[in-house]
């Protein structure tokens, strides 16, 4: 039998336009198969469900469910992608950002010759870079001593929420000199070959979005992305059964 993430589904209450602006921690969850869905909230009957508002609780309720991954709305805002999205890649969950079917590209039946001639150009990069790369971290060590990489959140192929590494161009909010040299000419962004590497991005196919640059292009009523993993038709509403 599977295990409900849900302690205790009393003290239900009627989600309001108001109450979606006071309490802007919460969201509609709704499910299929092992698939959970979060989506704005709407005027329907809700469960109320603390783990939402704490980061370890949801951590532990996704870890102990047996959803197979996390489909996000983008209208939600870059807060709450961040929230759910630290606590999936804490629980070891994929979380994926959710569009419109409209907005989807069609099928590309040569992306697997895509990804290789992604993995070959860039270990080849790798390859040729390394010495520069070496000798970056070299002059981080020597005038920018700190954390050397940092991974930021960026939404990927099919609408995948994923990591991308960085070389840290700043220390305490404030951007270094040899920070600044490294972002002039995109030395900083070196690492994101492993992101390459592991098929998180792509060099040769369509460019991955920060979590600020996907709110703002789904505001916009004509865009076009690859970033819908299925239609949300024929979903039920989150209720009394276990996910």
């Amino acid at each position: 039998m599977a295990t409900s993430i849900i302690p205790t589904l009393e003290n239900l209450y009627d989600v309001t336009q108001q109450q979606q602006v006071n309490r802007s921690g919460h969201c509609t969850l709704q499910w299929r198969r092992g698939k959970l869905l979060v989506k704005p909230l709407g005027r329907v009957k809700q469960p109320y469900l603390p783990a939402l508002d704490n980061k370890r609780s949801l951590v532990e309720c996704l870890q102990h469910s047996p959803i197979s991954l996390v489909s996000i709305d983008a209208k939600l805002g870059e807060t709450l992608l961040r929230f759910w999205a630290d606590a999936c890649e804490e629980a070891q969950k994929p979380i994926f950002l959710s569009l419109p079917a409209s907005k989807k590209l069609p099928n590309q039946p040569w992306r697997q010759l895509q990804r290789l001639i992604d993995w070959i150009a860039a270990f080849v990069l790798l390859l040729l870079v390394s010495p520069v790369i070496l000798g970056l971290i070299v002059l981080m060590q020597v005038y920018s001593p700190g954390s050397l990489f940092c991974r930021e959140w960026r939404v990927g192929e099919r609408g995948k929420l994923f990591r991308a590494i960085k070389f840290c161009t700043t220390t305490k909010h404030n951007i270094t000199p040899l920070g600044r040299w490294m972002h002039k000419y995109g030395l900083d962004n070196l690492p994101q070959l492993f992101n390459v590497l592991r098929g998180d991005m792509s060099l040769t196919g369509s460019c991955c979005w920060t979590l600020e640059d996907a709110v703002q292009l789904n505001k916009l009523p004509e865009i076009t992305a690859s970033w819908e993993v299925e239609p949300q038709s024929h979903l039920l509403h989150l209720d009394s059964q276990t996910l």
